[in-house]
């Protein structure tokens, strides 16, 4: 590629202004673009009015080649749910608290520059999204985008009584928090359920998650089968029963499938005990849930109000990422 061809390349950066330090990334893609001989970048910080789709639109409208995202999970999933489909690449630069899709990803945490060097190259590959069509009480409709996870029910809870001052100071320690203020309160409901074309099932249930990838901090596999480039979407079913029922949740989803699962003899373990009632683990390329009363959703730990049902779909390779050149993509 000559230097003038590339002078014609140009990059845009979403970001939230609250959760990044605005003046250093202008400057780092001010700085990189100049060294790989881009046009000056483009910037649009996020607004209490627009999360980021519109700024992504727009963004892309001018031309931008690149899209980079800067700012909580929220940000992320908004500007990937305007660039789905659109064959422009979008480069994650780890900032706010949870950062989930760039751990899932495996993505450098702590060097913002080395993912603006990532956008302005060349190594690309594609992932899977999301999208969740959620209906209220009154029979509207509307549909959204997920990367990570979309949940009803428990742990939609826990986020809303997440403190956000406690979030801001501790980052995503705080929803430990969130889960004690809302774990005793918690009691199961009601659903009827259907993955792909298979027969109606219904069941009592605390919570209900869709799965485009299963990490949580501190190396936690929710959902250990999970893949973001696999075309599939994981579904987990969360039923404790007794008195000792989230004692059985948390050995699955911490003991069971973060350590066990990682180590052969754990495996055989797991073989052996056989089936766990209180997590239930479903594939397909969509389900649907509805409960019998309107019930608390969460996309990507942002609150979404309270749906009478939610139906979640994949779709296949539906974003385009720019990674650093060599980084593995194999068992994403």
């Amino acid at each position: 590629m000559t230097k003038s061809t590339a002078l014609h390349r140009q990059a845009a950066l979403v970001y939230n202004p609250i959760k990044v330090d605005e003046k250093r990334l202008r400057t780092a893609l001010r700085h990189h673009s100049r060294e790989a001989g881009w046009a000056a970048p483009l910037f649009y910080p996020t607004t209490i009015e627009d999360a980021g789709q519109q700024a992504t639109r727009d963004a892309i409208a001018e031309g931008a080649e690149v899209v980079l995202v800067a700012g909580g999970d929220g940000t992320v999933r908004a500007v990937a749910e305007a660039m789905a489909g659109t064959d422009v690449p979008l480069a994650i630069v780890p900032s706010g608290t949870g950062n989930l899709l760039a751990r899932n990803l495996g993505l450098p945490l702590l060097d913002p520059d080395k993912m603006i060097r990532a956008a302005l190259g060349d190594f690309r590959h594609p992932i899977d999204i999301g999208w969740a069509e959620l209906t209220r009480e009154d029979g509207e409709s509307s549909e959204h985008a997920f990367v990570v996870l979309a949940g009803m029910g428990l742990d939609a809870d826990m986020i809303a009584n997440t403190r956000p001052d406690l979030k801001k100071s501790v980052g995503w320690v705080a929803y430990v928090d969130g889960a004690a203020r809302s774990l005793p309160s918690a009691k199961p409901f009601r659903i009827v359920y259907q993955v792909d074309d298979s027969r109606l099932h219904s069941t009592k249930v605390h919570s209900v998650l869709f799965a485009n990838c299963g990490t949580l901090p501190a190396g936690i596999a929710l959902i250990p089968s999970a893949s973001i480039s696999d075309g599939v979407m994981d579904m987990a079913i969360i039923q404790p029963s007794g008195p000792l029922g989230w004692l059985g949740v948390w050995r699955k989803i911490w003991w069971d499938n973060s350590v066990l699962r990682r180590f052969r003899t754990g495996r055989l373990v797991l073989q052996r005990r056989g089936r766990d009632a209180s997590v239930r683990y479903l594939r397909g390329q969509s389900a649907e849930v509805g409960p019998i009363a309107p019930t608390a959703i969460e996309l990507d730990g942002d609150e979404f109000g309270l749906a009478v049902r939610i139906r979640c779909r994949v779709a296949p390779d539906a974003l385009l990422l720019a990674l650093p050149e060599g980084h593995p993509v194999e068992g994403l």
